[in-house]
C-alpha cells in the first residue's frame, strides 16, 4: 500500500441521523466510498471479525457490509454462514449452539488458516464502529429486525447504520418498525423504486443496491434524481475484471454513475477512489 493512502481523514464521524441522511444524499459533489463486503477479509483477515474491520478502517473512509444471524440463545453475532464450518474451527448450524460455546471457536482467513480471532457479537460491532464507519447489516432470515434494531438503539446506533433488505415488503416492515433508519434497497428498475414509494418510505431513507451489473443510465439519473445514492456490487465479476485491467475500472464505474462500491477488493478499490476524489477535489465535512 503506497504512502499516499494511508491518510489521517478516515472517520466517518456522523453525530445523528440527520447527519446520516445528509451524508448519503446524493448531490454532484456527492463522496463516492468503499463498503467492504463482509468486512473486507484478506490474508490473516478472517470474514465478519472485528479485527478486519480496523485493518480496513485504517486505510480509509468505510462502509462495513457485515452479516447478522442469531446463536440458540439469542444473541446477535456476525456470522454469514448458517453453519459454522467454513468459517471457524467450529462445526454445525449457529442455531443450535449457545453462545458460550462460541466463545471456544477461532476463525478461519479466506484461506482456510486458523487466526487467533473469534466471532464478534453485534453489540461488540456497533460499539467499535462508532465515530468510524458506517455499518449496512444484513439480516439474514432467521433473525428478526425489530432485535437488530433493539441493538442499533441501545448503542445509539442509529446515525452509522443501514439496514439491508431485499423486496419493498422486508422494507416497508423496517420502515414500520424504525421510520428513522435508513435502509439499503434492491432497486433495480424504475417499478422497484415506485413499489417503496408505494409503502411510503421516503427517499431520504433510503440507498439502493443496484445489483453486480451496472446500471444503465436512466436508472442511475432516475435514483440521483430522488437523491438516491446507488450502491453498485463488485464482488465478483467486475472486482475479476479490475483484477485484471487495472483498478481504473473502479474509478470509471463511479463515473458512469456508481456511488458505494461493495467490493471483496477494498484496499485495491479503495486506493482508485481516493485518485478519483483527488482528481475531482472531493471532500466531506463528515470525514475527520
Amino acid at each position: 500500500m503506497g504512502g499516499d493512502f494511508r491518510y489521517n481523514a478516515h472517520r466517518i464521524t456522523l453525530s445523528s441521523v440527520d447527519e446520516l441522511y445528509r451524508f448519503l444524499t446524493y448531490h454532484e459533489k456527492r463522496y463516492p466510498l468503499i463498503s467492504a463486503h463482509r468486512g473486507g477479509p484478506s490474508k490473516g483477515f478472517p470474514e465478519n471479525a472485528l479485527e478486519t474491520f480496523e485493518n480496513n478502517f485504517r486505510q480509509q473512509p468505510l462502509i462495513i457490509e457485515c452479516d447478522v444471524r442469531t446463536t440458540q440463545d439469542g444473541v446477535l453475532v456476525l456470522l454469514h454462514d448458517e453453519t459454522l464450518d467454513r468459517t471457524t474451527t467450529g462445526s454445525g448450524k449457529l442455531q443450535e449452539i449457545e453462545f458460550s460455546a462460541l466463545k471456544k471457536l477461532k476463525l478461519k482467513d479466506p484461506e482456510g488458516n486458523i487466526t487467533s480471532y473469534r466471532i464478534p457479537t453485534l453489540d461488540e460491532a456497533l460499539q467499535w464502529g462508532a465515530g468510524k464507519v458506517i455499518f449496512t447489516l444484513d439480516v439474514k432470515r432467521d433473525v428478526s429486525y425489530a432485535a437488530v434494531i433493539d441493538a442499533i438503539r441501545r448503542h445509539k446506533a442509529e446515525a452509522y447504520c443501514v439496514i439491508i433488505t431485499y423486496s419493498a415488503d422486508q422494507a416497508a416492515a423496517v420502515h414500520q418498525l424504525a421510520p428513522t433508519i435508513m435502509i439499503s434497497a434492491s432497486i433495480q428498475s424504475p417499478a422497484d423504486l415506485l413499489r417503496l414509494n408505494d409503502h411510503n418510505i421516503p427517499d431520504n431513507r433510503l440507498v439502493a443496491f443496484i445489483g453486480t451489473r451496472e446500471a444503465d443510465k436512466p436508472l442511475y439519473d432516475l435514483l440521483h434524481g430522488h437523491g438516491i445514492l446507488c450502491i453498485l456490487g463488485t464482488m465478483g465479476n467486475l472486482d475479476k475484471q479490475a483484477s485484471v485491467r487495472g483498478d481504473t475500472v473502479y474509478s470509471n464505474l463511479v463515473d458512469r454513475g456508481a456511488d458505494i462500491l461493495s467490493t471483496d477488493r477494498p484496499i485495491d478499490a479503495g486506493r482508485a477512489l481516493q485518485a478519483y476524489r483527488n482528481k475531482h477535489k472531493l471532500t466531506s465535512s463528515f470525514i475527520k
